[in-house]
């Protein structure tokens, strides 16, 4: 159920956006522990200049492969975020060949009720959903 949305720069080919959207995926499912058909994801391409995503002073070097990741979720554990962020960079480098100095990851929190399915129900407060 989380909800990935994903800025990129423009440049990548179906396939290795596909790569990418699998390896998160999971990396998501695993540290989450979702169901595997749990899985909504939106890409946003930039084209180059329209996506800055400096360092924070931290000394990271950015690329032309840089992801900025925002995930949208029911409340998870610290270790439950921390095991993801390990395995998406994990999964990304190997996968994707993506550097771990290029994915920037965001979880913003939410409650059952700010989530609807469709029909205009709320199947977390329902118990549709669980």
């Amino acid at each position: 159920m989380p909800m990935l949305k994903f800025d990129l720069i423009q440049g990548r080919t179906d396939e290795q956006v596909r790569n990418l959207l699998d390896a998160t995926h999971e990396a998501m499912v695993q540290a989450f522990n979702v169901p595997v058909s749990d899985r909504y994801q939106c890409v946003t391409q930039h084209r180059p200049g329209e996506l800055v995503l400096e360092d924070t002073g931290l000394g990271y070097r950015r690329s032309k492969d840089v992801v900025l990741l925002t995930a949208v979720s029911r409340k998870r554990s610290e270790a439950q975020k921390i095991e993801f962020y390990r395995l998406l960079v994990e999964n990304l480098q190997t996968q994707c060949g993506i550097s771990p100095d290029d994915v920037i990851v965001s979880i913003v929190e939410n409650d059952d009720a700010d989530w609807s399915f469709g029909r205009g129900r709320a199947q977390f407060i329902t118990k549709e959903l669980m």
